[in-house]
C-alpha cells in the first residue's frame, strides 16, 4: 500500500475501535436504504455514521461519549450555533400553540417587514428549501421575460433543481454524471460556463435567450471559488443590457454579513435566495424581489390568468417557521454575532496560513465572511474545472477522518470551514493544531 493508503486504514482503525457504540447502531440500520435517513449521511469519512446524541453551541456529542468542536454546522442550518435557546423558547412556545393552518399569522407581518429592511428586497415568499425557491424564481423568471434558459456556473449547486444539474466536461456541456432518474437533456435549456469567465458570460448572455442567471456572489459548492475583481458587478451590468434576471442564492454566502454577500458589497440582484439557518435549522428557506420585478410578476400573472400556478408547498410559511425566523432576525443574527463569527474566521484563516508557511506546503485558504476552505492547491483555483484537479479524493478522505479522531468536524463535501457566534478562539486552536499535526503525521 501506498503511505496515505496506510495512513487511512490505520485512521479507520482507530475510529472503529472508539466508536462502538455509532457501530452496532449502523448495523442495525437495516429500515433505511443505505443505513440513513438521508443518504448524504453516508458522505463523511468515516466506515459508518456518527450517532449524535446531543449538540449545542459549537459543539456535538455522539453516543460514544465523544465531543467535536463542529465546524460543519450540519452544512450550514445550525451556522449560528446549535440549540439556541432563543429558538428553542419560541419553537416551544409556537407548537404549543399550533404549527400549521395555511393561513398567516399576525407574526408574518413582521417577518416579511424585518426581511425587507434587512435584505432590500421589496417582496417575499417563504419556502421550505432552498431548492423549493430555486425553482420558484425559476419559473417566475421564465414567465416574466418569456425565455426558456437560464444560465449557471460550472460547479454550481443550488439544491435539487433539474435545471441545475449540467457540468462542463472537456469543456462541453452535458448533464452531470451519476444523476438518477433524469430524461431530459438539461443543456436544451440551461447554459454553463466557468466562473470567473466574463468573456464567456458576455458571449452567452448576448444571445437574448437567457431568462436568468442563477449564482453564487463565491462559489462554495465545488470548493470555495472568489470571484475575480469586478466580477460581480459586470455580472451585473451585462444582465441587464441583455434583459437577463439576476438570481443571487445566498444559502451559503449568508455567513458574510448581517444582509449576506449581497449587503456586504453591496450588489444589486433582481432576485434573492436563502435557506438553511435562516430559520435556525427548521426547514425554511425565503425569497425576495425588487420592486420592479414584483411589477412584472404581476403583469405576467395577470396575462396567464387563473389555475393552478406550481408554486409552492403546503408545509411553506407555517407558523412555527415564521417563530422562527422571527427570532432568528431579531436575537441570533446580531451585528454582535457576526462581529465574532468574522473574528474567528480572520483567526482560522491566519492559523492556517502559517502553518503552511511554516511547513512549506503546497496549500492555500479561500476565505469569505466566517467561512474559510483549505485547498490543496499552492494557488487558490478561479474556476470549477481548475479546482477540480486538486479535489484528491483520497487524500480528503484521509484527512477529514483524521480531524474526526482529533475531536474536529468540517463539512464532509471538502474543506469548508465554518465559524459559529458560539465557535469559541480554543475550537479553533484545535482545529489548526490538528491540521499542522496532519500535515506531519502524513508525512512521517
Amino acid at each position: 500500500m501506498t503511505n496515505l493508503q496506510t495512513f487511512h486504514s490505520q485512521q479507520c482503525d482507530i475510529f472503529t475501535a472508539a466508536h462502538p457504540k455509532s457501530q452496532a447502531l449502523a448495523a442495525q440500520a437495516t429500515a433505511w436504504r443505505g443505513g440513513v435517513p438521508m443518504h448524504w449521511m453516508r458522505d463523511w469519512a468515516a466506515p459508518f455514521p456518527i450517532y449524535v446524541q446531543s449538540a449545542e453551541a459549537a459543539t456535538l456529542t455522539d453516543v460514544d461519549g465523544h465531543t467535536y468542536d463542529d465546524f460543519c454546522l450540519g452544512d450550514t442550518p445550525s451556522m449560528f450555533g446549535h440549540a439556541r435557546p432563543e429558538l428553542v423558547a419560541v419553537i416551544a412556545k409556537q407548537a404549543g400553540e399550533g404549527v400549521g393552518f395555511m393561513l398567516p399569522t399576525p407574526l408574518a407581518n413582521e417577518v416579511g417587514d424585518l426581511l425587507r429592511a434587512r435584505f432590500g428586497m421589496d417582496q417575499w415568499q417563504v419556502a421550505t428549501t432552498a431548492s423549493d425557491a430555486n425553482r420558484a424564481v425559476i419559473r417566475w423568471a421564465r414567465s416574466i421575460t418569456k425565455r426558456d434558459k437560464i444560465l449557471v456556473f460550472d460547479g454550481c449547486y443550488h439544491g435539487m433543481v433539474d435545471d441545475c444539474f449540467v457540468a462542463l466536461y472537456d469543456g462541453q456541456p452535458a448533464n452531470k454524471k451519476g444523476l438518477i432518474g433524469q430524461i431530459q437533456d438539461q443543456t436544451r435549456t440551461t447554459k454553463v460556463i466557468p466562473f470567473n469567465d466574463l468573456p464567456a458570460l458576455a458571449r452567452a448572455l448576448s444571445e437574448g435567450d437567457v431568462a436568468a442567471v442563477l449564482a453564487e456572489p463565491v462559489m462554495t459548492n465545488c470548493g470555495m471559488i472568489q470571484p475575480i475583481e469586478g466580477f460581480n458587478e459586470r455580472l451585473r451590468d451585462l444582465c441587464t443590457q441583455h434583459g437577463s434576471i439576476l438570481i443571487l442564492d445566498e444559502t451559503h454566502t449568508l455567513s458574510s454579513g448581517p444582509s449576506g454577500y449581497t449587503g456586504a458589497h453591496d450588489l444589486k440582484p433582481d432576485m434573492f435566495v436563502v435557506g438553511k439557518a435562516i430559520a435556525g435549522g427548521i426547514p425554511a428557506a425565503v425569497w425576495g424581489v425588487t420592486a420592479e420585478i414584483a411589477a412584472r410578476m404581476d403583469q405576467a400573472q395577470a396575462e396567464i390568468g387563473p389555475g393552478q400556478s406550481g408554486i409552492g408547498t403546503t408545509l411553506s410559511g407555517n407558523a412555527l417557521v415564521m417563530a422562527a425566523i422571527k427570532t432568528m432576525l431579531t436575537e441570533v443574527m446580531t451585528e454582535e454575532g457576526y462581529k465574532h463569527m468574522l473574528r474567528g474566521a480572520a483567526y482560522l484563516v491566519a492559523g492556517l496560513r502559517d502553518i503552511i508557511k511554516r511547513h512549506d506546503l503546497p496549500w492555500s485558504v479561500v476565505h469569505v465572511g466566517a467561512r474559510a476552505e483549505l485547498v490543496f492547491a499552492s494557488q487558490a483555483p478561479k474556476n470549477a474545472e481548475d479546482m477540480r484537479r486538486h479535489l484528491d479524493h483520497d487524500l480528503l478522505e484521509a484527512f477529514h477522518l483524521y480531524l474526526i479522531n482529533k475531536g474536529v468536524l468540517i463539512a464532509p463535501f471538502h474543506n469548508m470551514m465554518l465559524i459559529s457566534p458560539q465557535t469559541g478562539f480554543d475550537a479553533i486552536d484545535r482545529l489548526v493544531t490538528a491540521v499542522a499535526s496532519f500535515s506531519q503525521e502524513l508525512n512521517s
